[in-house]
């Protein structure tokens, strides 16, 4: 992995609104996923989408465990 695949994401939790940052690595593609909420330790699901020309991160929908993205 290369470190320009790394990739800051800010947001706040769907939950308690609490500023968040995650590390998403570009050289994974497109794919779901859940972290936890450092502050209220809830999961919220990511759905990041990268171009499949590019490598470049295009998009992040976060949602509550609950949501269907």
């Amino acid at each position: 992995m290369q470190d320009d695949a790394l990739v800051n994401y800010d947001f706040h939790c769907p939950y308690c609104d609490s500023p968040l940052t995650f590390l998403i690595d570009t050289s994974q593609g497109s794919h779901d996923t859940w972290e936890d909420c450092h502050q209220c330790c809830a999961p919220i699901q990511l759905q990041i989408i990268i171009s499949p020309i590019t490598g470049e991160l295009e998009s992040v929908v976060a949602g509550r465990d609950d949501d269907v993205l």
